[in-house]
């Protein structure tokens, strides 16, 4: 199936909790990566797959996402905005989509960054002779630790059938990881409603939609597409991130537009946004500079994310 016969969807409600002092100024899924939204790196994905109508699921700070993506134009897509008034889950954001879904879609989770291959191959999985109606991202995670916090995916002995999806296994018994990355037909909104809220953690969880859209007879698959993912939850993450695509860069630095360092400062694997300002003669090493920010520190700094409103020290072994 052609990939332009699907929609789009980004949640971007969250929180973000675990992000302070971020999340009072920026909603997690706009955080600067290389110079551009974390979100905006998902709406190009989206775009490669000739996706042009996108829903964007907002909650917390969401007028800033409005504001900051507007109406799509300037991607060459259409966005909608769909308001998630109570985090109460992955599941519970897609409860929001129903009326605005009129096909299958793809539904990416806002606040990871995704490195991809064959992501269309999702689709030709997709209908078919098999009548499949849910297609899962994964990737072989030999971390176990990285298991527990995730999902798992168990499949059958076609290694393609998913069998079942288990949220944060204690003992996870495969190292199929889901990725957050999910292509569904509108069918499995009947799961969603059907969706219990959980004890653990009350609220309503996707694994447990999708469960029950496996246990109803739908067949669900899984599509091993995703060769790197990296889940912003906290500061030291996003610096990683963006330090991780410095170095496929090639280049010592990166810097923006209108970036203004002082002559005699040294920057050694730094990330400088747009209008950024280095006011003194210091060393910045492994930092993230936010658009616009000015540094009036006279002291040299290592492992900073400098933000208009903070300094954030990202210490590599928390």
């Amino acid at each position: 199936m052609a990939t332009t016969s699907f929609m789009g969807v980004i949640l971007a409600a969250g929180k973000g909790t675990r992000m302070r002092p971020f999340s009072t100024h920026y909603p997690k899924p706009m955080l600067p990566v290389l110079g551009k939204p974390l979100m905006v790196h998902q709406i190009e994905i989206m775009h490669g797959l000739g996706i042009r109508d996108v829903v964007i699921v907002i909650g917390h700070l969401g007028h800033e996402v409005v504001q900051k993506l507007g109406d799509g134009a300037r991607f060459g897509m259409r966005f909608r905005y769909v308001e998630q008034e109570e985090t109460l889950g992955i599941a519970h954001a897609v409860s929001r989509l129903d009326p605005h879904i009129d096909r299958p879609f793809f539904l990416f989770l806002g606040d990871i960054f995704f490195e991809t291959e064959n992501l269309a191959s999702m689709a030709d999985r997709f209908g078919g002779a098999q009548k499949t109606a849910a297609v899962l991202a994964v990737r072989r995670e030999p971390d176990a630790a990285a298991l527990r916090r995730n999902f798992t995916v168990e499949v059958g002995a076609d290694q393609r059938h998913v069998l079942r999806v288990v949220e944060k296994p204690r003992f996870p018994k495969t190292d199929l990881k889901g990725c957050g990355i999910y292509l569904f037909d509108p069918a499995f909104f009947d799961a969603v409603r059907r969706t219990p809220r959980t004890a653990l953690r009350d609220e309503y969880e996707i694994t447990d939609a999708i469960q029950l859209f496996i246990d109803s007879g739908a067949r669900v698959e899984a599509a091993d597409v995703i060769r790197r993912d990296l889940n912003v939850s906290y500061a030291k993450d996003l610096l990683a991130l963006n330090t991780y695509l410095l170095d496929k860069t090639g280049k010592p630095n990166w810097l923006g537009e209108r970036v203004e360092v002082h002559q005699g400062a040294k920057l050694e694997r730094c990330v400088v946004m747009d209008g950024a300002v280095v006011e003194h003669p210091i060393t910045l090493r492994e930092c993230l500079l936010f658009p616009g920010v000015r540094v009036s520190r006279t002291q040299d700094a290592q492992r900073l994310i400098f933000t208009p409103e903070h300094e954030i020290h990202c210490d590599e072994h928390t």
